[in-house]
């Protein structure tokens, strides 16, 4: 049974943070990915298509679900919220609008990686199949709208969404449309490490920065061999997410990487 999410902490920091811009954390490790790349480039000869991204999207549900079930939260009105289930938000570059956009992953922690990966290439077909989707439809009527009535636009929105917890169901945005935790690779535009930033719109307390891995010298039963390292950043809404918090939330995301199989059985 899941604790009490409205611990006094969490109530204390409430008060003493404005969200995101007071309480934003930071932490950073290495993963080694390389006994994950070989499990992709197995299933790859399988015919299944799967990316270090929906390894990294399925880790973070199992988390979400069996490690930090603690985190899948969200504050409203001064309270913590548990969500539904493990939602993850995965940020995907579109070659088309050379643009991100995002697709949300839900019940993520019941999910193995084969089903996510198929859901999500399913639905980056359909996007660029069928052009916009209804929240690029809502990026676009709000960049049209002029400041300052854009500001003001969004923050009602968000005041409906976000803290009243109304859903707005003509834009498809209620509390959750942007799930639990969101997790991004950088590390495909060739960058090797960064720091990301908390939607404020959003109300995501977790943001997971994938970098790009290099081979690097490691120690493995007293030898020094060649491994793939992949840095790894996480920003956070302190609000809900301390450092014994986020020190559980990286080793499990390192559990389940460095044990790919984990993440392909329920």
């Amino acid at each position: 049974m899941m604790k009490d999410l409205n611990t006094p902490w969490r109530i204390t920091a409430s008060a003493i943070y404005r969200a995101p811009v007071d309480g934003r954390t930071y932490g950073t490790y290495e993963l080694d990915v390389t006994d994950t790349l070989a499990f992709i480039d197995k299933r790859k000869q399988e015919g299944i298509r799967i990316t270090l991204t929906q390894m990294f999207a399925a880790a973070l549900g199992r988390s979400l679900k069996y490690d930090v079930p603690d985190l899948n939260c969200y504050m409203r009105r001064g309270k913590f919220i548990a969500r539904p289930d493990e939602m993850v938000f995965v940020s995907v570059y579109m070659k088309e609008t050379k643009e991100m956009d995002g697709f949300l992953v839900r019940k993520a922690g019941d999910k193995t990686v084969t089903e996510i990966s198929e859901e999500m290439h399913k639905k980056v077909e359909r996007t660029r199949k069928h052009g916009d989707d209804k929240a690029t439809s809502n990026k676009n009527v709000l960049a049209k709208i002029p400041w300052p009535f854009r500001n003001w636009l969004f923050r009602v929105i968000k005041w409906i969404t976000m803290d009243m917890g109304i859903p707005i169901k003509a834009m498809k945005l209620e509390p959750n449309s942007f799930g639990s935790a969101m997790v991004t690779n950088i590390g495909t535009h060739g960058l090797q490490f960064g720091f990301a930033a908390l939607f404020p719109a959003s109300n995501i307390p977790i943001v997971v920065i994938m970098g790009k891995y290099e081979d690097k010298p490691v120690v493995r039963n007293g030898e020094i061999v060649i491994r793939k390292i992949m840095p790894v950043a996480g920003t956070f809404d302190h609000r809900i997410v301390d450092g014994s918090q986020g020190g559980r939330l990286a080793t499990a995301i390192a559990k389940y990487i460095e044990n790919p199989e984990m993440l392909d059985s329920v």
